[in-house]
């Protein structure tokens, strides 16, 4: 199958797209939606987070878990919404978090593009999710792919943002070489986590190491 992702990652995850759990992964999908499964984020949004944010550009990765399940919500960048969606419990504490560390006002939206485009890199470890069943693509082999396409980061680039939030994002870290990129973790920014990720700065902190390292912040206002 020919993966339609952005042709810098299509270079150093070539061999990944040959390997049998992704020709099984890529199966699958195509079974799933034969046998008329609804599955997010539309097929051309899967890889939005590659072809938004080409390998060469990235600065920060921030990682998310799975897409949203349910209908309009999920658009293929960890965490973001599309403009008119209504803005998610966890994304609303991500911003507080952002107006209380960096100068920010708070939008009336969710949509994160602006931040992928400046090279902030939008991962979820699933790719792809059936609708209203969360986590139901968890071990169809996506984890693969998207640890593979963290230590192809961590090995071919440097000082890049890793930001980990949560039990399940940080335990990532292990695949990333903190001597040459900045980790950072935090709880993750759900309600559920009752207000632990208040305070973790990271958004300042990322824009320091970036200046420190001659590479230009984010601008985080969207």
């Amino acid at each position: 199958m020919a993966v339609q992702i952005e042709e810098s990652w299509k270079k150093v995850l070539a061999p990944e797209f040959d390997k049998a759990y992704f020709q099984q992964l890529v199966a699958f999908l195509k079974q799933e939606k034969n046998a008329g499964k609804t599955i997010y984020p539309p097929g051309p949004l899967i890889f939005n987070a590659f072809n938004t944010t080409p390998f060469d550009k990235v600065k920060v990765v921030v990682l998310g878990q799975d897409p949203y399940h349910n209908p309009g919500e999920a658009m293929g960048l960890s965490f973001s919404v599309p403009k008119g969606v209504r803005v998610p419990p966890s994304l609303k504490n991500i911003y507080k978090e952002l107006s209380a560390d960096v100068d920010f006002t708070i939008p009336d939206h969710g949509d994160l593009t602006h931040w992928a485009q400046q090279g902030v890199f939008l991962l979820n470890a699933m790719l792809t999710v059936q609708r209203n069943k969360p986590r139901s693509h968890q071990k169809i082999g996506w984890q693969d792919f998207t640890n593979a396409v963290i230590q192809t980061i961590s090995e071919k680039r440097t000082h890049v943002v890793f930001m980990l939030w949560g039990r399940f994002a940080r335990n990532k870290a292990e695949l990333i070489d903190s001597s040459k990129h900045l980790i950072l973790e935090a709880p993750h920014p759900s309600p559920l986590a009752r207000g632990g990720f208040f305070d973790c700065k990271h958004f300042s902190k990322a824009n320091e190491y970036l200046v420190a390292n001659g590479r230009k912040g984010i601008e985080w206002q969207l």
